[in-house]
């Protein structure tokens, strides 16, 4: 035990034969105290500390974090507690954090990583309508139709948007979406994004797509990054919503078209063209040019106009192949600022992890954020993991870095850890204050 060389000396003046270590508790001595056979510290937070060894600082540890008043608090301020309360040993602080972070009910109410977990991946189309991203909005307020969500799809390289107002999502209708939206509009598209939704991940999905030889790629679960070209038509569409809407939500199936036919018209942040010119092959005619004529539609000259528009197809793919450079060239700026934020986060196959409580499993304010464990049973790549339950059976999405939180198991304070320390770190260890 730790205690006993300096009880040895304070009692019967004995030292070690070690000449290091005699000379070390000789300068201790001072901070030490003996009442009643009972050894004590002398502490800046209370007049006495008194020294416990490692079985009564498990139990002290345990019953202040988790007791009948405790409420899982911090390590340091557990430590800083602990303190104030009259007790010491060498590694309390130590203890204290490592106990905590080890804790069951901590891990999983723990808060969200607020750091990417990997770096940014810039994703590309080849061609146009060559890959498509599909994504659900809603519930949206019922409309007289009682149509509540909105099935949205977006192509990599025009950004063009299709969207839809349905009731009810199933399987079928995003079956019918695909063929009617984009198939029979724009040609077999070669690879859809999906997130991990039943009626995204059924047979039937599955196999529509396996018959037209359409590649299915699936995000991670809780990761919509991974689709982010159609979370940013997302975010485009519903802002347009609020604003034309305002206080008449039930309209929004109304006025969907004009919020998509404003976004095709607009040039993208990315491409410097609008979705109609690079789907098109022309730039669309907008009511403002009726109201005041631009020069376009105010020197029309029809008899001009085949040369024009044969003009515009020859110049077609140039002005394709410049949008997809400045595409790739803003979104490599963007990746090199967010890759400046990355904590990275690696597992190994055998780790147990615990995974963020997905939005479907949320109850309440009071639900755990975290839930598990379960074992890294694949490292895919590009920060996605395939994970195991413990008793091997498998998970059948893959998980992002950032939804997943290593899981610290839980140890004995026996350690041979708890021995006596060097006298400047121990006289900062005592006296700890409390944090939020």
């Amino acid at each position: 035990m730790w205690m006993d060389p300096m009880v040895e000396y304070l009692k019967d003046g004995k030292l070690p034969a070690n000449s290091v270590k005699s000379s070390k508790i000789r300068k201790e001595a001072s901070k030490y105290m003996l009442i009643e056979q009972r050894l004590y510290r002398r502490g800046f937070s209370s007049p006495l500390l008194k020294c416990v060894d490692s079985e009564e600082a498990e139990y002290i540890i345990k019953e202040v974090h988790e007791g009948v008043c405790g409420t899982h608090i911090r390590g340091r301020a557990l430590a800083g507690k602990i303190a104030r309360a009259g007790y010491y040993w060498p590694t309390l602080k130590t203890d204290c954090l490592d106990y905590v972070r080890r804790c069951d009910t901590c891990q999983r109410f723990a808060d969200s990583h607020q750091a990417s977990a990997e770096q940014m991946y810039i994703v590309t189309s080849p061609w146009p309508f060559h890959k498509w991203g599909i994504d659900i909005l809603g519930p949206f307020p019922l409309t007289p139709g009682q149509l509540k969500f909105l099935m949205v799809a977006v192509d990599y390289f025009t950004k063009w948007v299709e969207a839809e107002p349905m009731a009810t999502i199933t399987a079928e209708r995003v079956k019918r979406f695909m063929w009617k939206k984009i198939i029979c509009r724009f040609g077999l598209l070669a690879e859809i994004v999906l997130d991990n939704g039943t009626r995204f991940a059924s047979s039937t999905t599955a196999k529509f797509c396996q018959e037209l030889h359409i590649r299915q790629s699936f995000t991670s679960v809780e990761h919509p990054q991974a689709n982010g070209q159609a979370e940013a038509a997302n975010r485009v569409i519903l802002r347009g919503l609020r604003r034309r809407l305002e206080e008449a939500k039930g309209r929004w199936a109304e006025e969907l078209p004009q919020v998509l036919w404003s976004y095709h018209t607009t040039p993208h942040s990315t491409t410097g063209e609008t979705p109609f010119c690079l789907a098109y092959w022309s730039e669309a005619v907008i009511p403002v040019e009726i109201g005041e004529p631009s020069p376009r539609t105010a020197l029309f000259e029809p008899t001009a106009n085949e040369d024009e528009l044969r003009a515009n197809l020859d110049l077609l793919q140039e002005t394709r192949e410049i949008a997809h450079i400045k595409e790739y060239a803003v979104k490599t700026r963007v990746a090199r600022k967010y890759d400046r934020k990355v904590v990275y986060r690696d597992f190994q196959e055998g780790d147990l992890v615990l995974t963020k409580v997905t939005l479907g499993a949320k109850k309440n304010k009071l639900t755990p954020k975290w839930e598990g464990p379960f074992r890294i049973a694949e490292k895919v790549g590009r920060g996605a993991y395939r994970l195991e339950h413990l008793e091997g059976r498998r998970i059948p999405r893959t998980w992002n870095a950032s939804s997943l939180r290593r899981q610290a198991t839980r140890a004995r304070i026996d350690r041979p850890t708890l021995k006596l320390q060097d006298p400047k770190r121990t006289a900062q260890e005592t006296d700890l204050g409390s944090e939020d």
